[in-house]
């Protein structure tokens, strides 16, 4: 193992999204990650789907695949005498627990945080939950969707205050899995001076909430509901989506100098009235679009971009998901990986965000697993737990 997180042993209990999501983000750093899973079915996700890949009478779905690489794969039945003994001795030999059980679950099966703690002083508990371990709503189950319409997101999203939209991405486990392992970073470090693990706790509501940026402190301070605005900045203009001859470019002029030279190039007045200031370009929103529109309307994208970025004006084309991959700039960030999985093969899947003194690997680490196979490890994790417990 390499990375800032080499020393780190994870006991990953949960399942879906925002808590393996957190897990696999201390994996990249370099941390060992365990992850406990239901006999024969194992994670929820490894039925989600399609896209199935692999043979079609044990596919493997591609939505588990998007969470669980730098993992080992155990499985253990939590109900049964064996399961609690083999998850007590990796309690005993973790840094980290991570679950997302609605709250009382792990509580029921034995493993109150108070006996966590009794076999592990040291042990980081990272609890991530749908709308919070308490108040008035704190047992409600978490999914995504429902979290970001509760959590006021899918009504500043979409082209209307009419017609609420979801984020493309399940954002609100996404945001969770990183507020979580963020979170977990700092009770390691907190442990250093005290010599003793705390809980963590987060939820879909929080991380939601928590990435309101601008939209929260509109109505806290000022008391202006955000709403949906489509594809333009409710703050900034020009920001945002116009369409050129033969496809769609996004301008963002953060600044009025910005704007001017903008305008100036184009053979806009950027005086002209509705368009004079930001506040004036943002309270006439059309004018913006329908100015930009018909300027644009007679550029092809591929002569329309180098013109904009040799003014410096920030801008980019609307990209499909096949062609952020095959993109050179995304494989130049070490954003694609090559691993080897033990079904399928070498195969490229998406690579941590992060690196680090501008090595050429992604992540913390130089060697990055392939997501697991259901109890892939079951033998050689059992191995270990035997010879640390004779060691």
């Amino acid at each position: 193992m390499t990375g800032p997180l080499q020393d780190i042993t994870v006991v990953d209990l949960s399942r879906a999204l925002a808590g393996p999501h957190a897990a696999m983000m201390l994996g990249d750093m370099g941390a060992r990650v365990i992850k406990v899973e239901t006999p024969g079915t194992g994670d929820d996700t490894r039925g989600w789907g399609p896209p199935f890949v692999g043979p079609e009478d044990d596919p493997i779905s591609t939505y588990f695949l998007s969470a669980n690489r730098n993992k080992e794969s155990i499985t253990l039945d939590l109900k049964s005498d064996d399961g609690r003994d083999v998850l007590t001795r990796l309690v005993r030999r973790s840094d980290v627990l991570i679950e997302n059980f609605r709250p009382g679950v792990l509580d029921r099966l034995g493993f109150t945080v108070e006996r966590l703690h009794e076999l592990n002083p040291r042990l980081v508990v990272l609890a991530i939950s749908g709308f919070g371990h308490d108040g008035p709503q704190g047992g409600r189950a978490g999914y995504d969707q429902i979290a970001q319409g509760e959590a006021g997101l899918m009504s500043v999203t979409g082209p209307s205050a009419d017609e609420p939209t979801r984020i493309g991405v399940p954002i609100g486990d996404l945001l969770a899995g990183m507020y979580g392992a963020y979170g977990v970073v700092a009770a390691l470090h907190e442990r250093n001076t005290t010599g003793k693990g705390r809980v963590v706790r987060t939820s879909l509501l929080a991380a939601v909430v928590g990435a309101h940026a601008f939209q929260g402190t509109a109505y806290t301070v000022a008391g202006h509901v955000g709403h949906a605005q489509g594809n333009h900045h409710p703050a900034l203009s020009p920001y945002g989506l116009f369409h050129c001859e033969d496809g769609d470019i996004q301008i963002a002029c953060g600044s009025e100098s910005l704007w001017v030279k903008l305008a100036e190039a184009f053979d806009i007045d950027p005086t002209a009235p509705g368009l004079a200031t930001n506040r004036d370009r943002v309270t006439h929103p059309e004018l913006v679009r329908s100015t930009l529109n018909n300027t644009f309307a007679t550029w092809r994208l591929d002569d329309l971009l180098p013109r904009l970025a040799e003014l410096g004006i920030p801008s980019g084309e609307v990209r499909t998901i096949d062609r952020v991959y095959d993109w050179d700039q995304t494989r130049s960030q070490g954003l694609v990986l090559n691993v080897d999985h033990p079904v399928l093969g070498e195969i490229e899947i998406p690579g941590p965000p992060i690196r680090f003194d501008d090595n050429a690997f992604a992540g913390g680490r130089e060697t990055h697993l392939a997501p697991p196979t259901l109890g892939q490890h079951n033998d050689s994790v059992r191995t270990w737990l035997a010879d640390e417990d004779s060691a």
